[in-house]
């Protein structure tokens, strides 16, 4: 190869031979010097033997450096001189490029050390690797057509896995992963993706089950035959994981996730799979206590502590009031059309005029992403409306079932109201306050302890209250106490919608939901239901359902929003889950041996229309939000930041790491130095590299 004259231009015989022509600024050539791959691929002659091609550097990998027209001197004091790169362009700012450097590591802080043997950059291959797996399925199917027709264009198949509804059904199902995996050079061809999982999914798949079956072979060891294929704990596990798969397929069509595992309780109840009656009760009950503490406790960490100062009046009103009304509807028409006695009735109302977050929250998001209802904080409203409403059921329905459970006398029964809400508030408060001293906030361990602390203080309330009799005072603990400690800690600089205590709290929800949902799914026996009580209890839940959301509309006036907006918020309240599967089947299970028939069918009333609600609600109410959501609010046209908010995602152990991030970033942000801005301005007139092959 010879060059052309062109100033900066250079010999090279790496392209066999090939004579080229190789152009280049010549203020480039002291410090980029160019190297041509001898593999370059050239692009399809003209039929005269020349042809010119133009290779933009832009498009290769490579790694940004400064462009300097003087090499770095040796030793010098600062700046690039004393042994860096470009410390603006520098991959990795804490590497010393030589001995001479002055930098230390402590200008920036500890850095934690990535493990060489991991390659944690992205492949630029893993995409083409992956595109030429479905190549070969494309080409294949091209091949059996051409074989199968005549004539005809063949090329109108040429990507006919990528039109597929499958690969669209499979590409959905995939998520992104956080960064490339390694696989074996044979995955891609056997298992392409996405219309495969990764190996990296596999390979966690394959991790979890042993994981399983190493614990299940514990547990047989320890506990015996209810372990064991058949006994009632191997079931209650069996049905978690069920109930956990069938949230995540109705999760694809956007409903939510407790649709699915309600739907697997019922499933496994009556084809014979589940048993959990006779002495496994007790183990269910203690369960559900478990998960109502977690809701309660997420509920009151959901509350903004700033958002309830600014308008606690508007949150108490579109709370409360609503609320009342559901809940007297309800019983009311319990009481007329399906003989409860008033106790009884005013117990189903006060449990069916729950809101659930876990239905709400997911919607509102979605929402969120596109800008409604942003301007008027109706996301936030929503939301600590639904932590109050969850409040206010729980403890009422623990009064309720105290006066109708328990033999003492009148004064007790007339002292409930008082002392349960005077009792759960001071607790949450002296709680609360304990939070936030204990542990310090500077503690390396802050966060595990706080979410312990919070955890069994909740546990403490629920199982304490219930014990002194008082079993109203313990959910309204629970709340008040995370909402005091969320308040103390936003003080200290926490952030409310990215609280790493709430985050732990969620993991915990992850765990216990398909547990509650599939144990209440499973609680339903349909050759035993009535007709007559499944028709009565589904107009009395539509109607109570209305009537709130006229309700709501009526009586939201002075707070900003206009009719369309009013009618939203009163439809977001119309869902029923969580509280619904916590309480339904308590009132069953409050009954002895010696109760009577009667008792026991009214339960039974009480458990059946709490699982229709949720059934007949939740997906309504979801789909509902999604619909009007987009007709009834304002959209705002400026991009909306969304993170932290409510969770955006599924956590992970990750999310509440007490490791700061910045310390774990591979190229974090350093202020850009004089010397490298000047530089950087210095060579913006130089053009875009170009080569020029003559043949």
């Amino acid at each position: 190869m010879t060059a052309t004259g062109e100033p900066g231009a250079r010999e090279d015989s790496s392209l066999g031979g090939s004579p080229a022509t190789i152009t280049t600024p010549t203020s480039l050539i002291a410090s980029t010097p160019t190297t041509v791959p001898s593999d370059l691929p050239m692009p399809h002659s003209n039929g005269s033997g020349n042809h010119k091609s133009t290779i933009v550097i832009e498009s290769q990998p490579k790694r940004r450096v400064s462009i300097i027209s003087d090499p770095p001197a040796i030793g010098g004091a600062g700046g690039l001189g004393a042994g860096y790169d470009n410390p603006a362009y520098e991959q990795n700012p804490r590497r010393k490029i030589s001995q001479t450097s002055t930098h230390s590591h402590t200008d920036i802080g500890p850095a934690r050390r990535k493990s060489i043997l991991k390659d944690t950059a992205p492949h630029d291959n893993d995409k083409n690797y992956r595109q030429n797996a479905l190549d070969v399925l494309n080409a294949k199917y091209n091949g059996h057509q051409t074989g199968h027709s005549s004539g005809g264009d063949s090329n109108g198949g040429a990507n006919f896995v990528e039109e597929s509804w499958m690969y669209t059904f499979c590409l959905k199902c995939r998520g992104e992963e956080p960064s490339s995996s390694w696989e074996p050079p044979f995955w891609q061809k056997i298992f392409p993706y996405p219309l495969c999982p990764t190996f990296r999914t596999v390979s966690r798949l394959i991790s979890i089950i042993l994981i399983g079956v190493l614990i299940w072979i514990t547990a047989f060891v320890i506990i015996g035959d209810s372990a064991a294929p058949g006994g009632q704990l191997f079931g209650l596990v069996v049905l978690t994981v069920a109930a956990n798969f069938g949230g995540y397929l109705i999760s694809l069509t956007t409903l939510p996730r407790l649709i699915g595992m309600l739907l697997v309780g019922i499933l496994f109840q009556n084809v014979g799979w589940a048993n959990i009656d006779g002495d496994f009760s007790k183990v269910t009950a203690h369960l559900r206590k478990f998960a109502l503490t977690i809701i309660l406790t997420r509920a009151g960490l959901e509350m903004e502590p700033e958002a309830f100062k600014k308008v606690y009046k508007t949150i108490l009103k579109l709370g409360i009031i609503p609320w009342c009304v559901e809940a007297a509807v309800m019983a009311v028409m319990s009481h007329f059309l399906l003989d409860l006695p008033w106790m009884w009735a005013f117990l189903l109302g006060s449990i069916i005029a729950a809101v659930s977050p876990a239905v709400v929250v997911p919607c509102l998001f979605r929402l969120r992403t596109k800008g409604y209802g942003v301007a008027k904080g109706i996301p936030t409203l929503v939301v600590a409306v639904a932590g109050v409403d969850d409040a206010l059921s729980v403890a009422i329905f623990g009064i309720i079932s105290t006066v109708m459970f328990s033999d003492k006398g009148l004064a007790y029964q007339i002292a409930q109201a008082p002392v349960c809400i005077l009792g759960g508030l001071g607790f949450g408060v002296v709680w609360g306050s304990l939070a936030r001293i204990f542990p310090e906030k500077g503690d390396a361990y802050v966060v595990p302890l706080r979410t312990l602390l919070l955890f069994t203080g909740g546990l403490m309330a629920i199982y304490g209250s219930e014990e002194l009799g008082f079993e109203g005072a313990g959910p309204l603990a629970v709340v008040f106490s995370a909402f005091v400690s969320n308040l103390f800690w936003c003080k200290d600089g926490w952030d409310v919608e990215d609280n790493p205590v709430s985050t732990a709290f969620e993991i915990f929800w992850m765990i216990f939901e398909p547990i509650l949902f599939g144990l209440t799914g499973a609680t339903v026996k349909i050759r035993e239901l009535d007709s007559h009580t499944v028709s009565i209890g589904a107009a009395c839940i539509f109607t109570g359902a209305v009537l709130r959301i006229l309700t709501t509309a009526g009586i939201a006036f002075g707070d900003r929003l206009n009719t369309k907006e009013k009618f939203f918020v009163g439809l977001s309240w119309m869902a029923k889950a969580t509280v619904q599967a916590a309480l339904g089947p308590v009132a069953l299970k409050h009954l002895g041996e010696d109760a009577t028939p009667e008792e026991k069918n009214w339960a039974n009333i009480v458990q059946t229309i709490c699982v229709f609600s949720i059934v007949l609600t939740a997906p309504l109410g979801a789909i509902m939000i999604s619909v009007t959501g987009t007709k009834l609010l304002t959209k705002t046209k400026q991009p909306q930041d969304l993170s932290g908010w409510r969770r955006s995602h599924r956590p992970s152990i990750r999310d509440i790491s007490i490791i700061d991030e910045e310390e774990e970033r591979e190229d974090p942000e350093i202020p850009e130095d004089k010397e490298t801005h000047d530089n950087t301005l210095n060579n913006a007139h130089i053009p875009t590299i170009s080569y020029t092959y003559n043949t």
